[in-house]
């Protein structure tokens, strides 16, 4: 215990001088079956930094996988979940640090038995630095906080520090998929992807980022962009040999 306090303690000194991409933690009170999904199954399902990423990766799922996929900021679990339940020989990690959405994952995973998939109720960054080198198949950022005031703009998500850390989990010819409602974010997207070699993106004409495709299931934020009018952007990118 006390080295994996030790290592949480350095890697919170580490984010402290990292600017944060997403804002609260946590929101409404939450009842005292959320705080037992808290107490009693995030810790058979969330990371352990303390330990070296195990070999092969595979290893951290108790159903047999085939792929690791990663999720970062997941927000309401829906995406993840799709994902788990209907690609169960694939292993999920997801990053959250919202308390309410990752109790909705706790809440899934309890209730549908589901063992392909891995928690950390944190900055996405922690991840990237302890998965080993090539090791992620298919990696999502979908609908990142957009951050729309122009001060705030640094402390977008999606950066050129970000995807080098992508770019270095991921194996040759894996796929990043990252989707949008905000224009100026998409810009800030495709010029961060500019300077980043090792991604290339396979969009082949308007209609390709326009449309989702059908294994890519819509989250809570997307729908609420498209009633309110937001066009959405589907980005896919993969990682080159």
């Amino acid at each position: 215990m006390q080295d994996r306090n030790k290592t949480s303690a350095s890697m919170s000194g580490q984010e402290s001088r990292e600017l944060r991409s997403f804002g609260r933690r946590r929101g409404r009170a939450l009842s005292p079956r959320q705080q037992g999904l808290l107490q009693d199954v995030l810790p058979e399902v969330q990371l352990d930094f303390a330990t070296p990423a195990p070999t092969p990766l595979t290893s951290l799922f108790k159903a047999p996988t085939c792929e690791v996929w990663l999720e970062i900021g997941f927000g309401g679990a829906e995406h993840l979940l799709w994902q788990a339940q209907n690609n169960p020989t694939a292993g999920l990690i997801g990053c959250e640090p919202f308390e309410e959405g990752v109790v909705k994952a706790l809440s899934a995973i309890e209730q549908n038995a589901l063992s392909n998939i891995r928690l950390h109720p944190d900055d996405a960054r922690d991840i990237l630095r302890w998965l080993p080198a090539t090791s992620i198949d298919r990696a999502f950022v979908l609908f990142p906080d957009p951050w729309p005031k122009r001060r705030h703009m640094k402390r977008r998500l999606v950066n050129t520090g970000l995807l080098g850390g992508l770019a270095r989990v991921m194996r040759p010819g894996a796929e990043l998929r990252i989707a949008t409602d905000i224009g100026d974010y998409l810009r800030t997207i495709l010029i961060a992807f500019r300077e980043q070699q090792a991604l290339s993106w396979t969009c082949k004409g308007p209609a390709q980022w326009r449309q989702r495709p059908a294994d890519w299931p819509p989250t809570r934020y997307e729908q609420k962009a498209g009633r309110e009018g937001r066009r959405c952007y589907y980005l896919s990118f993969v990682r080159g040999e």
